[in-house]
C-alpha cells in the first residue's frame, strides 16, 4: 500500500523530541513520540524494553534492500541549569537556532531523518529505524540488545546510517567510516600495611603500581593503522585512599583506558594486562589483580559503493568533499557493524554535551534535504539490484 508524502516539518519534530527530558535512563515519553511519528508514516513498530531501557525497531516495507537509520533519544544531564540562557527542554528558537539538550546529540538528527522519510511515499525496498534510550549511559540494555533481538528474528539490515553529529565545523565536512575500540582496566595492588619508619615490616603497593604503570606506558602500541591514528594508553586515575602521613598503605589502584585501532583486539589487550599482573605478582610478592572491560572493538567500513554513495550525495547537495574519518570516541555503530556496513553522518557536533546546546534551523533543513536525497540515491542504486 502506497503512503502519501507528508512533508513533515523538521523543526517541529526536533522541538517535540527536545521537550521530552529523556536523561539516561529516563525516557520521559521520547520513545512514544518517535513511535507515533513513525506509525503515522506507515511503519510497523516493535517496542523492545530491556531492563529499564526503552528501545524501538520500526520498518516500512518487506523486501530488500533494508536501509536502517540508527539513533538514540536519551541525552546527557543538563549540567548547571542556571547557566542555560533558556530552558534546556523548552526547545525555543533564538537567533535562528533551536536550543535544548539533545538538539545535536541527537534528537535533531532523528527528526531530520523522519522528516526526510516523510517526503517519500514508497521505496524500492525497506526503510527501518533502530532507536535506543541507552546510548549515553552504560549501553548494556540498548542497541547491543536490539541487535541480538534482530539476529534472533532473522531480520536482515543491508546498510545503516547512524545519525550521530559527525560533522566537525560545517554540515557534511566529515562522516565516520570507523571507530577505534575502547578498553578499560583497573589494576589493584595489595601489599601489607605498616609504619613508614619500619618499611621492612610492610610491603608498599605504591612502588609496585608505579613500576607497573611505567611498564604499561613504555610499550609502543603501534604507529597507526590504515585510516586510523596510533592507539593511545591513558592513565585515568591513581588512588590509595591514604589520609595519614605515617602509614604505608595496604593497597593501591589505578585505572587506564586504551583507544585502539584494528592492529589490536580487546581480547589481546586483556591478555597483556593479565600477563603483566601475573609477572608483577611473581617478582614483587604483592598481589596484583586486574579487571578489564572491553567497551567495543575497532572497526572500519571499507571504501565501496555505500560509502561512495554517501560521499557523492554530500558533494552534490552540500558542495563538500567529505572527510572519511575514524576519529572520536565510541558510538553504537560498534554494535550495528555486526549486522551490516555502517556509516555515521549527522549534524555539526560543536555544542554537543555543552551548556546551551543548539542547532541552527538552516542545518536541520539542509540535513533533511541531504537525507532525502540520500534515500532516493540509495534505492536508485541498490533497490534496482534487489
Amino acid at each position: 500500500m502506497a503512503n502519501a508524502p507528508k512533508n513533515l516539518d523538521v523543526v517541529h519534530l526536533t522541538q517535540a523530541l527536545i521537550s521530552r527530558p529523556s536523561v539516561t535512563p529516563a525516557d520521559a515519553g521520547a520513545m512514544d513520540t518517535v513511535q507515533h511519528m513513525l506509525e503515522d508514516l506507515g511503519f510497523t513498530c516493535h517496542r523492545l524494553k530491556f531492563g529499564d531501557i526503552e528501545n524501538l525497531y520500526a520498518r516500512r516495507g518487506t523486501t530488500s534492500p533494508n536501509l536502517c537509520f540508527a539513533g538514540h533519544t536519551d541525552v546527557v544531564p543538563t549540567g548547571v541549569r542556571n547557566l542555560w540562557r533558556y530552558d534546556p527542554f523548552g526547545a525555543e528558537i533564538h537567533d535562528g537556532a533551536v536550543i535544548g539538550r539533545g538538539a545535536v546529540d541527537m534528537k535533531g538528527g532523528i527528526a531530520a531523518w523522519i522528516a526526510a522519510v516523510s517526503r517519500h511515499a514508497d521505496q524500492a525496498g525497506s526503510l527501518s529505524f533502530l532507536i535506543t534510550g541507552d546510548e549515553e549511559g552504560v549501553a548494556t540494555d540498548g542497541t547491543i540488545r536490539v541487535v541480538q533481538w534482530l539476529k534472533a528474528q532473522s531480520e536482515v539490515i543491508d546498510h545503516c546510517i547512524v545519525g550521530e553529529p559527525s560533522s566537525s565545523a560545517q554540515l557534511g565536512d566529515m562522516i565516520k567510516v570507523g571507530r577505534r575500540g575502547s578498553v578499560n582496566a583497573t589494576f589493584t595492588i595489595t601489599g601489607r600495611q605498616g609504619h613508614v619508619a619500619y618499611p621492612h615490616r610492610a610491603l608498599n603497593p605504591l612502588p609496585v603500581l608505579v613500576d607497573l604503570l611505567a611498564a604499561l606506558k613504555a610499550r609502543v602500541l603501534d604507529d597507526g593503522y590504515d585510516q586510523f591514528p596510533p592507539s593511545n594508553l591513558e592513565i585515568t586515575t591513581i588512588d590509595t585512599g591514604n589520609t595519614t602521613t605515617n602509614i604505608i598503605p595496604q593497597d593501591a589502584r589505578a585505572r587506564i583506558n586504551i583507544r585502539f585501532n584494528p592492529a589490536h583486539t580487546g581480547a589481546a589487550l586483556k591478555a597483556w594486562f593479565e600477563q603483566l599482573a601475573a609477572d608483577f605478582t611473581a617478582k614483587t610478592g604483592a598481589r596484583v589483580e586486574v579487571q578489564t572491560t572491553i567497551s567495543g572493538e575497532a572497526f572500519l567500513t571499507e571504501a565501496g559503493p555505500f560509502v561512495d554513495l554517501i560521499a557523492g550525495v554530500i558533494k552534490d547537495r552540500l558542495g563538500l568533499e567529505t572527510d572519511r574519518s575514524t576519529t572520536g570516541g565510541t558510538s553504537d555503530a560498534r554494535f550495528i557493524r555486526a549486522l551490516c556496513p555502517v556509516v555515521e553522518f549527522g549534524l555539526v557536533g560543536q555544542t554537543m554535551h555543552q551548556i546551551n546546546e543548539c542547532v541552527p534551523v538552516a542545518d536541520l533543513e539542509a540535513l533533511t534535504d541531504t537525507y532525502s536525497a540520500l534515500i532516493e540515491a540509495y534505492f536508485s542504486k541498490f533497490g534496482s539490484a534487489s
